[in-house]
């Protein structure tokens, strides 16, 4: 279920909505490292209004080519339009879905060095 293109404030409160209405437990924030894989972290639903509204921090030294121990902190940003529900569940009651991320210092400057970024 792709997200339908609506404004910031419809886009959060349909995912909410589905999140709510599919028993979503945990939705997986993915992005790309500067090499192109896939990395991710899971939040609970519980914070993921929280992550819509202003993003999610993470340690960003333990992700390839992305920043030294001393300069850690990165946001990863969710990207409304990719909310999508996983058809894989750890239990039969306990639903899964995933956004890809932006990724972002924390003052809200993009990164340099990511794949397809030019």
């Amino acid at each position: 279920m792709a997200l339908p293109k609506k404004g910031k404030q419809d886009g959060k409160e349909y995912i909410i909505k589905m999140a709510r209405e599919h028993n979503v437990k945990f939705v997986e924030l993915w992005f790309t490292d500067i090499l192109g894989q896939l990395k991710s972290y899971a939040i609970p639903v519980s914070e993921l209004e929280a992550a819509i509204e202003s993003g999610m921090g993470f340690d960003g030294s333990s992700v390839e080519g992305f920043s030294r121990i001393d300069e850690s902190d990165m946001m990863s940003i969710p990207d409304l339009d990719t909310f999508q529900l996983l058809p894989w569940r750890p239990r039969e009651d306990v639903g899964l879905a995933r956004m890809i991320c932006d990724i972002r210092e924390p003052v809200g400057n993009p990164l340099r060095e990511i794949p397809g970024r030019s």
